[in-house]
Parts: structure tokens; sequence; C-alpha cells
């Protein structure tokens, strides 16, 4: 596998020079992922600017995400507006060779994509992001482009099982699954035995893997529930389970640590490097 992550760069494609290269570099890394915050607005130019200075220093572009309304949104007309950002990002992530782009369903719970409402598990929700997948996927096929899902417990997109069923039920081949199995732990259970957590994820997704996350899980010593991420190494999660499974499904597929600040991304890299050198895995750089 290939080690990538989430973060060094900055959020303009127009911004990145030859210093953020030479950082990753530094780190080990060989993929980077390329924010769109408008991505009706960003400029062809700066998109190949971004391309070409992180191809120089052998950096691929592992993964391209983009802002814009949830693909579950109540309103009719936001939703459109949702699935026209997402088509646009589409050229973009073309225009940046990506490997893929990430793709959310968003929540019903407009405070943000990832905020708890119990309409976000109806088939109503489902019914209506299976409809915004299958337009968006038409872009996607139309630009050669990958769709690799960001899914979440919080979100429609809540279980390995329901991640299959929609994918199946929107029939694209540009559609798949971005590995993330973080996002599956939906409680202490899972939490404790993540190892079970995975195979499902790798039973039911195995097949449709682009890409993977990599994070972590700590226990809260609070009151009721609390589960959080946190810097891959210090936590509770079967990462060797996840990479060896991980490896022996996409053994060319980028590994990218994400949602972490900058300064502690030296230390998640060294962790994963841990892992992977138990494992026997070496990482790829050709």
């Amino acid at each position: 596998m290939r080690a990538g992550v989430v973060g060094l760069l900055p959020r303009q494609p127009s911004a990145i020079t030859p210093e953020h290269v030479v950082r990753l570099q530094e780190l080990g890394f060989t993929g980077a992922s390329i924010s769109l915050p408008a991505p009706d607005d960003v400029r062809e130019a700066d998109l190949v600017h971004a391309r070409d200075v992180l191809a120089e220093g052998g950096i691929r572009i592992a993964q391209a995400s983009a802002a814009y309304p949830a693909l579950v949104h109540p309103d009719a007309g936001q939703r459109a507006q949702g699935v026209r950002l997402v088509q646009q990002a589409c050229r973009a992530a073309r225009s940046l060779d990506a490997v893929y782009l990430l793709v959310r369903s968003g929540s019903v719970n407009l405070g943000g994509n990832y905020f708890p409402h119990r309409e976000n598990h109806s088939q109503a929700t489902t019914d209506r992001l299976v409809e915004s997948l299958r337009q968006v996927c038409v872009a996607a096929e139309t630009e050669g482009v990958t769709l690799g899902l960001e899914c979440h417990v919080i979100t429609t997109l809540e279980s390995p099982e329901k991640v299959r069923q929609i994918i199946d039920a929107v029939g694209s081949p540009a559609l798949r699954y971005n590995a993330d199995p973080v996002n599956f732990v939906a409680s202490f259970q899972d939490a404790y035995d993540s190892a079970a957590v995975l195979q499902r994820v790798f039973d039911h997704l195995g097949p449709y893997v682009v890409s993977a996350h990599v994070k972590d899980v700590c226990l809260g010593d609070r009151l009721i529930v609390h589960i959080d991420e946190c810097v891959p190494g210090e936590g509770i999660f079967d990462l060797l389970t996840f990479m060896r499974l991980y490896e022996r499904q996409h053994p060319d597929g980028f590994a990218l640590i994400e949602h972490l600040p900058d300064s502690k991304i030296p230390a998640a890299k060294r962790a994963l490097d841990a892992v992977l050198a138990q494992a026997g895995i070496p990482w790829k750089t050709d």
C-alpha cells in the first residue's frame, strides 16, 4: 500500500508550493488530499498547478474533496445544488488526476454533515441519496472519475450492509467505498471488538474499496457514551487487522491519515509505520 495524508497542504490549490512537497517527502508520504472549497469557482489553471507541483515531487493526488449542500437535503433545490457542485467537483478531480473524489451523504440535520437526525436512517432519505448519487455518477462516468463514499453511523451511510445496498441500488461502476471503518464504530462493543467491525466492512464492501482513511478510537471516561477519534497508536482500534485486510484487498491503494492537526501528523505516521512493519507490509513508493 501507499502512504497518504489529509493535511499539510493549504486549502486553496493555487497556494501549494514545492516547500509543501518537501514536507510530505520528509515524512514519507507519496499521496495527498486536495480541497475544493468552491468547486464551481476553482480555476483550471490552479488545479493544473497543484497537480504538477505535487507530481514533480513524486506526490500523487490520492483524494479530492469538495464543499456542497447535503445530497439528502430535505429541500429539493438545495439537494439539486449539492448534486451540481459534486458534478463540478468530478470535473475538477479529472483535472487533478485524483485517484478518487470523496463523496458524503450529508445529514438531514442542517447543522453539519455529520450531525445526527432520526430521518437520516429513514427509507425516504435513503431514496433521496440514491437518486442524488445516480445523478452524480453520470458526471463521474463521463469524466472518468472514481467516487469514494465517506460513510458514518450518524448518516444514511450507516453500516457496511446499508452502504452495499446503496451501491447496488445506484448501479454505477464509478461508485466505490473509501474504507474508513472507525466511522462504523457505533458502540463500546464495536470499539472493544473492532476486528469484528473490520470483518463486516471487508465482507460486504471489500470489492468496492478504493482507498482507506486511518484513524484510531478512544473511549471517554465520562458518563453515558463517548467514543472519540484519536491519533493512530493512542487508541484501541485494531489497526494491524485493518492494514492486513486492506493490503490483501487493495495492495496498490493509499492509506491516508486524516482528521489531525499538522503538528500531530508526524507521530501518527510513525505509529502507522510501526503497524506496517509488524504486519510485514512495505510502503510502495514507485
